[in-house]
């Protein structure tokens, strides 16, 4: 008698539904095993597994003194690339050695403190030193731990400015490790760049010179991206040799409702369905979302569809949730207890847990790297797993359920950093002259960028020349005014109505997200802001339960101060350079959160902000809109329809979303005199995005063409050319126009 694999009735199941567009499976794979080039001490060996040939050649790399960057598959075993090298110091030399390992979050930190501890080293001290540490347990860590396990806020804020009571544990810094890497992208990462050089610098103060080890999932050219980082010629390990059980991936479409509109399901109903689905065939899994609300209601909705004594096995699980609340669900996760998560990327990085069959996207995460990444969750223990990508209604979700081989094809993004930025690269200047006067020898860790710097901060009264040193001019720490998620060290602080201090906001955002009349959320509570004080920087909120949402109305507009770089795109010029975007917002509109009907619009008189930035654009001359059909009062529309799908279309070809990003598209650029289409880089100076659109040019346009015409509505919808943030409320928009003009365009 046969044995039915439910695991195949389950995907015939799927297999009946019209929602399922494609499904991938791939193959399982065997380990393949690799010996260090020098054997190991007999302890850590007997306490390690056998190394995976990856494993085995970051460890050789490591332990020579190179610095490595190991970009394998999730559960592919790479902590263990620093874990078996740093133990193999502290057992040779434990009082001449030490260690610090940096995390993107305090979740991630606990999960390996735990893990090294359970290895049981002699003479390994480990320990955890961030913001949920009392100082009691702070001064112990400094004075008795050789392994630190913390984060880059805190090394920003806490370790680096207070270098002198960590001068023991620097001098003996053997091992750096940053786990992640592929999250430090963008102006994030470029923070984390000039942190890692002020590390450095430090080191190199008490006679030390660590060696870093990165991980990182898989990502584009991760020893360039480790390189930038760590201002250091560093080597990759890319080839994976760990073993994996058959995998299957999904491609999961929300019903078309109506052809006319675009209008498709809720992908928060058709995940939560399927997350119902499978815990209720004895499945467990995590169904990522793109929002804390979304996490919300997936998992609300799939309690509802499930039976009753399995409804209370799904849990929500976001930032925002108290600490001890985290830990709990963890907790329950991990001793098996919960069969369903519904997470945001909260639970995205490398989180051990074991025995999960399944994982759902709600959504494109943004990159291949995070698809890979969260897709990963399940089947850590070679079993085999099912990940399932539910699209959402954008047009880079829609574009990949129309081209499937391209999402598992494609090779993975690859990250972007931009140290030279000065509106970073300043500040962490101010930073390190305040931990020790700057000299021209430290061009070894800034090179050229390092005399520019000083230059602009002492005509900023920020530093000040004593010397030949450049020493810190000002009364406070700097680092308290350096925010590592923004491009800007100036930010306003949001306060509810009893002065608590509720969150900020970068200074360039805050106009279009706390000003007067608008709707707030912040750890999933809804704010209004009653008042905007712009000379002290703060806006007033008092808590609310709003039935409302609202969406800025600005004025946009680029000049455009120098074009660096050109090239020609079928009939049209395309440029990169640095620009300067001015907005101003002009009102907001009310929006029904039950029904998504307009409310009304309110004016606002709010001062114009200006954003020097990097930017690419393309021209066209006139005679091409001629050959394209189109109508002089059809250009803005069309303009505009090719712009918003430009920028949806851009993360296919960077690591960023289209938040990251902005645009404007005029029939007559002054600078140009032609008809263009700008699309920017959203933060101060650049993290490096537009650089990277620039260089994938042609390729660029034609993806943003083929978006718009397999779209199926009629005049444009959000899978094709409308925007959730267009300043001018998505009006006009030209859908027919643009694929004319792209056309004309394209065709040689």
């Amino acid at each position: 008698m046969s044995v039915v694999d439910p695991f195949e009735v389950l995907l015939g199941a799927l297999s009946s539904q019209e929602q399922l567009v494609h499904l991938e499976r791939l193959a399982a794979r065997p380990a393949q095993h690799a010996e260090p080039a020098r054997p190991l001490h007999p302890l850590l060996a007997e306490r390690l597994p056998a190394l995976w040939s990856h494993q085995a050649a970051a460890v050789d790399l490591a332990r020579s003194g190179r610095s490595v960057a190991v970009a394998t598959g999730t559960g592919s075993g790479k902590s263990l690339c620093f874990q078996a090298p740093l133990a193999q110091a502290l057992l040779d030399a434990p009082h001449e050695a030490s260690g610090l390992l940096v995390y993107p979050t305090k979740a991630l930190a606990h999960d390996q403190l735990r893990s090294l501890s359970a290895l049981e080293i002699p003479g390994l001290v480990a320990a955890a030193y961030d913001g949920d540490t009392d100082p009691d347990d702070r001064a112990w860590v400094r004075r008795n731990a050789n392994v630190v396990l913390t984060n880059p806020d805190m090394l920003h804020a806490g370790i680096l400015p207070n270098h002198g009571r960590w001068a023991t544990f620097l001098m003996r810094l053997r091992y750096v490790v940053l786990d992640e890497l592929h999250t430090l992208r963008g102006i994030f990462g470029t923070h984390v760049a000039h942190l890692v050089r002020r590390l450095r610098r430090l080191c190199a103060l008490y006679g030390a010179a660590p060696t870093f080890i990165l991980g990182s999932a898989t990502v584009g050219q991760p020893g360039r991206l480790a390189s930038a980082i760590c201002g250091l010629d560093v080597a990759e390990v890319v080839e994976d040799g760990s073993p994996r059980g058959e995998r299957l991936f999904a491609l999961w479409n929300p019903p078309l409702l109506e052809r006319r509109s675009g209008a498709r399901g809720s992908g928060n109903v058709e995940t939560a369905t399927l997350l119902a689905a499978f815990v209720q065939r004895g499945y467990r899994g995590i169904a990522f979302t793109r929002s804390r609300k979304g996490a919300e209601l997936v998992a609300a909705r799939a309690r509802q569809l499930l039976t009753a004594d399995l409804a209370g096995a799904v849990r929500p699980y976001r930032s925002g949730y108290l600490a001890a609340e985290r830990r709990e669900i963890e907790h329950e996760l991990f001793d098996g207890r919960l069969r369903g998560v519904s997470a945001t990327s909260a639970l995205e990085l490398g989180i051990d847990v074991g025995g999960l069959d399944f994982c759902l996207l709600n959504g494109f995460p943004g990159t291949i790297a995070s698809m890979w990444q969260q897709a990963g969750r399940a089947g850590r223990q070679q079993q085999r797993s099912l990940a399932v990508l539910v699209a959402g209604d954008d047009a880079l979700d829609q574009w990949f359920m129309a081209h499937p081989s391209e999402l598992f094809r494609r090779s993975p993004e690859p990250v972007v950093v931009n140290p030279a930025n000065p509106f970073v690269a300043d500040p962490h200047l101010a930073c390190a002259a305040y931990e020790l006067p700057l000299t021209p020898s430290d061009d070894r860790f800034w090179g050229d960028d390092l005399s520019d710097g000083i230059r602009r901060l002492v005509l900023a009264d920020e530093l000040r020349l004593r010397e030949g040193r450049a020493v810190y001019a000002g009364m406070e720490r700097p680092a308290r005014r350096v925010g590592l998620r923004t491009g800007s060290s100036s930010e306003f602080s949001i306060v509810d109505e009893s002065g608590a201090l509720i969150g900020t906001v970068d200074r360039s955002r805050a106009f279009n997200a706390v000003h007067p009349g608008a709707i707030y959320l912040h750890q999933g509570q809804h704010y209004r802001v009653q008042r905007l004080d712009i000379d002290d920087q703060a806006a007033w909120v008092t808590a609310t339960d709003p039935e409302e949402t609202t969406q800025t109305r600005s004025e946009t507009s680029v000049a455009i101060l120098e074009e660096e770089r050109g090239t020609i795109i079928g009939r049209s010029r395309l440029a990169l350079g640095a620009v300067e975007v001015t907005e101003r917002v002009t009102g907001f509109r009310r929006i029904s959160l039950v029904t998504g009907e307009r409310l009304g619009d309110e004016d606002l008189d709010l001062p114009a902000t200006r954003l020097t930035t990097r930017a690419f654009w393309y021209t066209v001359e006139p005679a091409v809109l001629a050959a394209a059909g189109l109508h002089p009062r059809q250009v803005p529309g069309t303009l505009h329809a090719a712009e918003h799908a430009g920028i949806g279309m851009l993360p296919l070809f960077t690591i960023c979303d289209r938040w990251d990003v902005g645009g404007v598209s005029t029939a007559l650029q002054a600078e140009t005199g032609q008809p263009t289409i700008v699309i920017y880089d959203g933060y101060p100076g650049g993290a490096g995005i537009a650089e990277l659109g620039f260089d994938a040019g042609g390729h660029h346009l034609e993806a943003t063409l083929e978006a718009i015409v397999a779209c199926p509505c009629d005049a444009g919808c959000p899978s094709c050319v409308h925007s959730p943030k267009c300043g001018n409320l998505n009006d006009p928009l030209d859908k027919a126009g643009a694929v004319s003009l792209l056309r004309a365009v394209l065709t040689r």
